[in-house]
């Protein structure tokens, strides 16, 4: 349940630094019992502690080791939808590396290293639906991925599934990612 719950104060951006401190002393105390999801989601914690309240209090490199070995074991599968992207922004000259690991473990869907962009293709397990407006959200994981990654330096750019599907041409895709890279310097 701590694992959960810190994970969710990440998604939420919603805990002081005061609270990250002692979530943090609190998993470092309680961290024998803890399962590879476990471990995970509290790694991404710590990086949310790290970016978002440098001050909070520090755990063993050892355990930090531990967190992100967990996070970084859970492997991607690239979806054909990010190999279709992909294939379109080559397309388009855009250079970039397919399914790049940063040195913090996150996993990019396409990245170009020399400007720091990150194209991220989001399917549906992305997103919830809002039942009142029948819009996509992005949910608490995918703005925790993209706050942790501005964090760090990098411009993301998403590609979310039901705007890419709804492109009709090569001219509409391509007008498409040439908007969505137009943050990426």
């Amino acid at each position: 349940a701590l694992a959960n719950t810190a994970w969710a104060f990440a998604c939420t951006a919603c805990a002081t630094s005061d609270q990250v401190s002692v979530i943090l002393e609190s998993v470092v105390k309680s961290n024998s019992w803890l399962q590879d999801t476990e471990l995970s989601q509290l790694y991404q914690f710590k990086l949310y502690a790290r970016i978002e309240h440098p001050h909070s209090c520090s755990t063993r490199p050892q355990f930090e080791a531990r967190l992100r070995d967990a996070f970084v074991y859970q492997s991607a599968r690239p979806s054909q939808l990010q190999r279709d992207v992909s294939d379109a922004l080559t397309e388009l000259g855009w250079i970039h590396e397919f399914e790049h690991v940063t040195e913090e473990g996150l996993s990019l869907d396409m990245a170009q290293l020399s400007s720091r962009c990150a194209v991220e293709v989001d399917g549906p397990s992305h997103y919830l639906k809002d039942a009142e407006a029948g819009q996509f959200v992005e949910n608490g994981g995918t703005r925790l991925k993209t706050r942790l990654l501005q964090g760090l330096g990098w411009t993301v750019a998403r590609v979310p599934f039901y705007e890419w599907k709804s492109l009709k041409s090569e001219g509409e895709r391509r007008r498409f990612l040439e908007a969505k890279l137009a943050g990426c310097t």
